[in-house]
């Protein structure tokens, strides 16, 4: 694995962390969205990560000893799912897509758990801009030692 994987690395992090906020505030937006599009209410997104390369740091350790190339690490969105918990049924015989009984059912998204799934990508992205930084420090002084 080259010095400069790492760049591409922390990369595919922070765009991996910023399809979670987007999803995020996108779940957040639709809270009280009873039609969409494809009709019915609004599921809850979820975004499923999924590694990059497969080699386990021994293999890469032989890999870079034999001076044979590694598969590239990171990470990247595998897909984006819907939540598939039961949506809140809440009594509005007055709302235009109530049931027959009355009910209405609302979006399965919870505030709270969108705030920390925010919050939680906010921080891993903060995280990762740290590592690039440090990363690009450490290049800028390579190269002045020449």
């Amino acid at each position: 694995m080259s010095f400069l994987s790492s760049f591409n690395i922390s990369a595919s992090a922070l765009t991996a962390q910023r399809m979670r906020l987007d999803v995020a505030s996108e779940n957040i937006a639709n809270i009280d969205t009873t039609r969409t599009e494809g009709g019915g209410t609004y599921r809850r997104k979820l975004v499923v990560l999924e590694e990059i390369g497969n080699n386990t740091f021994r293999e890469a350790l032989l890999s870079a000893a034999n001076n044979h190339e590694t598969t590239k690490g990171g990470v990247r969105v595998a897909e984006i799912i819907e939540d598939e918990s039961e949506f809140k049924r809440v009594y509005n015989p007055d709302h235009p897509d109530a049931d027959d009984e009355g009910y209405v059912a609302l979006p399965n998204v919870d505030l709270i758990k969108e705030t920390v799934d925010s919050m939680s990508a906010t921080r891993s992205y903060e995280a990762n801009i740290t590592a690039f930084n440090s990363l690009k420090t450490m290049a800028q002084k390579a190269l002045e030692i020449k």
